[in-house]
């Protein structure tokens, strides 16, 4: 199962390359929502899991895009700033959301919701 991850803190990247490629997953990293729309042209993606907040690109409208596209894989949304009225819309739109920080096993719990809903 191949994994996007789009996050521009480094730490962000590797925990979650580290455990997600403990679990199986064949993950690539990117630091930005250009980064990630370009692969997007050429390759296909289980699962995307993308930061909200990041100085080259906000994620949300890279996810908003993504949903309206009509198809897409599942994709988590993981942001320190998730607000209720946030996690309502994107909810709304099948699209989980993760509060950072996050422990693994909360990470572990988003991955068997949108995998597995």
């Amino acid at each position: 199962m191949k994994v996007l991850v789009v996050d521009d803190e480094q730490l962000v990247r590797w925990f979650l390359q580290r455990a997600l490629t403990k679990k199986g997953y064949e993950v690539t990293v990117v630091s930005s929502t250009q980064e990630a729309e370009l692969l997007l042209q050429n390759e296909n993606y289980d699962l995307i899991i993308s930061d909200l907040r990041m100085p080259t690109g906000d994620g949300a409208p890279f996810i908003n895009r993504l949903v309206e596209s009509g198809t897409h894989p599942p994709i988590i949304a993981c942001s320190a700033y998730i607000t209720p009225e946030l996690d309502k819309d994107f909810r709304l739109k099948g699209v989980y959301t993760l509060k950072k920080p996050f422990k693994l096993s909360e990470l572990e719990e988003a991955l068997q919701r949108v995998l597995n809903p």
